[in-house]
């Protein structure tokens, strides 16, 4: 098993910038690539952004190309997100996840296999 835990959601102004964490614990060897998914009211959680934990590779979705940065500490365990030029459509969840099994889709969410409890993201404008 491996236990998600985000941390650094909050409120924001349209054009500010937040950090998200989230740290791993637990089997962590066994992780392969973590992803940053989001899910507004009354939407379907959609991808955000991934990345290999053993090759550093990024993926991410259009609307935030430019904007986010995932990055990692292998050595804290630890996924970031780095967001930039927030928008008021940014508000969402932000829900961390991982793989164990190294991603053929890295933007399906059924690709990952542990997830966290969220961090609340809001944009005003």
């Amino acid at each position: 098993q491996v236990q998600l835990v985000e941390s650094g959601g909050g409120l924001v102004q349209a054009g500010g910038s937040l950090r998200l964490s989230c740290a791993a614990s637990g089997r962590t060897f066994s992780v392969y690539a973590m992803g940053w998914f989001r899910q507004a009211p009354g939407k379907e959680r959609e991808f955000v952004a991934a990345i290999s934990w053993t090759f550093g590779s990024t993926y991410y979705t259009d609307s935030v190309k430019g904007r986010f940065t995932i990055s990692r500490d292998s050595a804290k365990n630890t996924v970031y997100l780095q967001m930039n030029s927030l928008k008021p459509e940014d508000t969402a969840g932000y829900y961390c996840a991982a793989a164990n099994v190294y991603p053929t889709n890295w933007y399906d969410q059924a690709t990952y296999d542990y997830w966290g409890q969220g961090t609340q993201v809001t944009v005003s404008s």
